[in-house]
């Protein structure tokens, strides 16, 4: 076919020239192959397909269930507590090796706290001694309020000091006493009972943590009982047992 082609422009071409009077010039075998070679060099140009976005579908909507709501219960936790224990007093003469009532008198008895946690840090107390058991023929008597600052040391054990006012009374053959004056002390208490806990919210921030948890604890401190220039040396070591309202 292209062949033939070539053959009709060849003759047409001859024709021209010859009405003109040129010279006929005959194809050659070059020309010929040279045309054959730019005929299948030539490509179509690629026609571009137009874009189509792709549909998305929605996703179908999710029936949110509704969540009934639930009224939180308040939870009242009780600051209160009480203990009861023993306590070993001693006391000592201020007086030199010249006063005829100089010495030490030891006696031991009984003590008694009751007290209300305001939050995990301070507290008030109020505790009393009385010794009936005479060590060396001697009595105590002591009463007093107290501050209480706490650090609960874990959930169950809680250290604590003692800053207050007491009266302090003494009945023996060493000196006798009858102050009304500064009283310091220090202890340590650990709850025994286990924890619980509760679906709420507490009223009080600190609960079941440092001895604050409803039930049994023990306890053990120190009090100084008169803390005043002068004053015969007044101690006391107190232990027993602590129920938490």
């Amino acid at each position: 076919m292209k062949q033939v082609k070539l053959s009709l422009i060849a003759l047409f071409a001859m024709g021209s020239f010859g009405y003109a009077g040129g010279d006929i010039m005959p194809v050659t075998e070059f020309e010929t192959e040279d045309v054959t070679l730019a005929e299948e060099a030539y490509v179509e140009p690629a026609v571009e397909e137009e874009y189509v976005a792709p549909v998305v579908e929605a996703p179908a909507p999710v029936a949110v269930k509704p969540v009934p709501v639930v009224p939180v219960k308040n939870i009242k936790a009780n600051g209160f507590y009480a203990g009861l224990g023993i306590a070993g007093a001693q006391y000592k003469s201020n007086c030199d090796s010249a006063c005829p009532k100089s010495g030490k008198d030891k006696t031991v008895g009984v003590m008694a706290r009751v007290g209300y946690d305001f939050n995990k840090y301070v507290g008030i107390e109020a505790r009393g001694i009385r010794t009936n058991w005479k060590a060396d023929g001697g009595k105590v008597k002591h009463a007093g309020i107290f501050v209480k600052p706490m650090y609960p040391v874990t959930d169950a054990t809680n250290v604590y000091g003692l800053v207050g006012v007491a009266k302090t009374k003494t009945d023996g053959h060493l000196q006798k006493t009858n102050a009304e004056t500064l009283a310091l002390g220090a202890g340590v208490e650990v709850d025994l009972s286990a924890d619980r806990a509760k679906e709420g919210r507490y009223n009080r921030a600190f609960d079941g943590q440092g001895d604050q948890e409803k039930g049994l604890g023990v306890f053990l401190d120190y009090e100084r009982m008169a803390v005043k220039s002068g004053a015969p040396d007044l101690d006391a070591v107190s232990a027993g047992v602590t129920y938490d309202f």
